[in-house]
């Protein structure tokens, strides 16, 4: 099997988001022993699945000899150190999972100061970018539109966990 530039693109966002799951994993035990509450639960597995799933499709479909194409590998490379910045703006709070320590003041220093969810904003631009810096066009549509759904999600059980927003009635 030979492996190309676009393979080892794949590899850095696979080992990027292993570390942020080890990161993850390290404040998630932080946050439970602290009394934290996990909300929405029942779609992580989904949200998982998705990523894995993106990966594994664009791993397939790369040839050999293929390149990032350059303008959207540069997309996703603005992006990082704009994750930076929300997961240490979040610090030990931050997580892959939607924990909440009751009483706990909501975070409103770095990107939070101006939005309530850089994070997904960010995943929400960085899921296609780079199906398409992989040159695929259709996969960035179609894992863009889940993850867009998913995030819809996500939002609205952590602005409910947040107190954002009432619970839905029925």
């Amino acid at each position: 099997m030979n492996l190309g530039p676009v393979h080892l693109f794949l590899v850095v966002v696979a080992v990027q988001r292993l570390a942020e799951l080890a990161w993850s994993y390290r404040n998630e035990r932080r946050l439970r022993a602290a009394g934290a509450v996990e909300h929405g639960s029942r779609h992580y597995p989904a949200i998982v699945a998705l990523h894995v799933l993106l990966l594994v499709v664009l791993w397939a479909r790369a040839e050999a000899e293929q390149a990032p194409v350059l303008p959207w590998f540069l997309v996703w490379l603005g992006l990082q150190p704009l994750r930076i910045w929300v997961i240490a703006s979040l610090g030990e709070r931050w997580t892959t999972r939607v924990l909440v320590l009751r009483d706990a003041p909501l975070v409103v220093r770095g990107p939070y100061r101006w939005l309530r969810h850089p994070n997904y904003l960010i995943v929400l631009v960085e899921v296609p970018t780079v199906a398409a810096a992989c040159d695929e066009p259709v996969v960035a549509l179609l894992f863009g539109a889940a993850n867009a759904v998913l995030l819809a999600l996500r939002i609205r059980v952590e602005d409910r966990a947040l107190g954002r927003q009432p619970a839905r009635r029925g």
